[in-house]
């Protein structure tokens, strides 16, 4: 019998292309973490810390917070185009840790890692837009998001191992040039992803009006503040564990406990959402950081840092494909790349902004704890106030109106119904 020919075999999904390469950005991520445990950027005085974290996150994010906005619907009428920023950081970020390798003991590494980190951001925003165009169907896009999410938590924990083992055995020099070559394989991956446009036309007044919905301006607004609350998080916990004994160990404990429970969440939201309202598992996401945050500040010290950082990491995985969903049922008709890049971007920068302010105020443990459970709180309580008000339920009405006028569809697939694009569910 012949063997097939390399032309017979069947060629690799999109989605496949897109998972091998999220894997290893996701590893050259863990091993990059791995090594700045025993850096300066951990060892360097406290209140020095702080003021050059303030620095460069100001610095690393402003472009972000102006630029992201004009160049990205630009990057998504281009074909290739997020797939070429994609690459590009890739290649960048490699060159950073090779870099880090050669400054990890100087204060070169704080601006290094930093931009490193506006990176990271610009990736999640990048690979986001390209969900969409890499699934048959809208019924496989959620479920292609916690597959991502998987994919994201097992890369992690498989590539510390061998971070690790570099670190103690030559030093986090060697963890650093790992995650250098993690980054090179990344880039050489990211050549396969599909070359598409994202948004070939500009957003019509029908798509405009489906992504102003109640609930889906509601589940923006729930994802900003859970995104706000786990980047405030860390950098707190990064800064309060240091003054704490085993402070560098406990940290490491609230980075791998968050990374487990991202992945739990990313298991177990396709199967809530089978079971409640997407609304319904926004709510009680907001819930769950709530008393999560005035509980361990009852609680207090390091056991209750990892417990906080673990509920928002979990709430925040299952409230992301909650939110997903709600995109996919309420605007029909809008463009997914586009619309999931934009609420991506907004979502990346409520996370750098939390980090700056918790690195700007110097506040203990446990307060910080109470100030994560009191804004969460506080966003339920104006949540389920504003949905009683008379103007939003006069904006719901016009939202539903304006879901029912579909504008053709533009990829040249005939239009699917409602019920035939996403499974039915228990309300």
């Amino acid at each position: 019998m012949e063997r097939p020919t390399s032309a017979a075999r069947p060629a690799p999904s999109k989605f496949r292309k897109l998972a091998i390469t999220h894997a290893l950005m996701m590893g050259g991520d863990a091993a990059m973490v791995v090594a700045l445990a025993d850096s300066l950027f951990f060892d360097i005085d406290l209140t020095a810390a702080r003021s050059r974290v303030m620095l460069f996150l100001a610095i690393g994010f402003a472009p972000f917070l102006f630029v992201a906005p004009l160049i990205g619907p630009a990057i998504d009428r281009v074909a290739g185009g997020r797939r070429l920023v994609i690459q590009v950081i890739a290649v960048v970020r490699a060159g950073l840790l090779f870099f880090m390798a050669r400054y990890i003991d100087a204060l070169a590494l704080f601006p290094l890692v930093f931009a490193n980190l506006v990176l990271q951001k610009a990736y999640v925003v990048s690979k986001s837009a390209l969900v969409p165009s890499t699934v048959r169907s809208e019924k496989e896009l959620v479920e292609a998001n916690s597959k991502l999410g998987l994919i994201s938590g097992l890369t992690g924990a498989v590539a510390v191992i061998p971070a690790a083992i570099l670190l103690k055995t030559i030093g986090a020099p060697a963890t650093l040039v790992y995650g250098t070559l993690i980054f090179s394989a990344a880039f050489f991956s990211a050549t396969r992803l599909p070359r598409e446009v994202v948004a070939a036309h500009g957003v019509d007044h029908a798509e405009s009006m489906q992504l102003r919905s109640v609930s889906l301006q509601n589940g923006a607004i729930t994802m900003t503040v859970l995104r706000g609350c786990v980047g405030f998080t860390f950098f707190h916990l990064a800064f309060w564990l240091r003054s704490q004994d085993q402070g560098t160990l406990w940290f490491g404990a609230v980075v791998g406990v968050s990374g487990l429970v991202a992945m739990v969440g990313n298991a177990i939201a396709p199967r809530l959402r089978n079971r409640m309202r997407e609304e319904t598992m926004l709510v009680a996401s907001l819930i769950v950081a709530a008393v999560a945050g005035v509980g361990t500040a009852a609680l207090g010290g390091p056991v209750g840092a990892v417990v906080l950082a673990g509920a928002l990491n979990l709430v925040a995985a299952v409230g992301r494909l909650s939110f997903e969903s709600i995109v996919q049922r309420d605007a029909p008709g809008a463009n997914r790349g586009r619309a999931f890049a934009k609420f991506e971007t907004q979502f990346q920068l409520a996370w750098a902004l939390a980090a700056f302010v918790a690195v700007a105020i110097q506040v203990s443990g446990p307060v910080g704890f109470l100030i994560v459970g009191v804004v969460a709180t506080g966003t339920l309580v104006n949540l389920v106030v504003g949905s009683d008000s008379p103007q939003q339920h006069r904006r719901r009405g016009v939202s539903r109106r304006s879901r029912n006028q579909r504008p053709a569809p533009t990829r040249g697939r005939a239009p699917r119904s409602r019920s035939a694009s996403a499974p039915r569910r228990r309300r």
